[in-house]
């Protein structure tokens, strides 16, 4: 093809909007806005549990760095680390349940209160709040 592809689905004449449609007004509609997903609640799952997932294998692999290099972390910080990771993954295998969204901002904020056990507890729980944050203005956009 020499010139650009046209979707036949659309109402638009290869000069723009038909003749009795004002230039730069839509055609009003009954239909929600549409994503172009295929499925949109699945892929906002998708990206809510790969979230949750990212931080849990983030949590579970700063056990020894912070050992090592932050110094004192006591059995109840390891311990407390390993709940919140083991969460994250019971949350990321939930999110076909609105509530796991509420629970994953929870979880953000129970992270961000590891921080009394281990300052780097609350440097992971300020990144992975923002992360969340994020997810959580994907879902509204797409969702609506």
């Amino acid at each position: 093809m020499t010139g650009p592809e046209r979707d036949p689905r659309t109402t638009e004449g290869p000069a723009g909007p038909p003749a009795d449609q004002p230039a730069g007004e839509e055609l009003a509609t009954d239909q929600p806005r549409r994503s172009g997903l295929r499925n949109p609640e699945r892929a906002v799952r998708g990206l809510g549990a790969g979230t949750l997932s990212l931080e849990a294998l983030v949590l579970l692999l700063a056990i020894q760095p912070i050992r090592v290099v932050g110094g004192d972390l006591s059995g109840a910080a390891i311990g407390a680390v390993v709940a919140l990771a083991v969460a994250a993954v019971v949350l990321a295998g939930m999110m076909r349940r609105p509530w796991a969204w509420h629970a994953g901002t929870v979880l953000q904020g129970l992270l961000m209160l590891g921080g009394l056990l281990h300052w780097s507890l609350l440097g992971l729980g300020i990144i992975f709040a923002l992360v969340w944050a994020y997810a959580l203005h994907v879902r509204r956009v797409i969702l609506g």
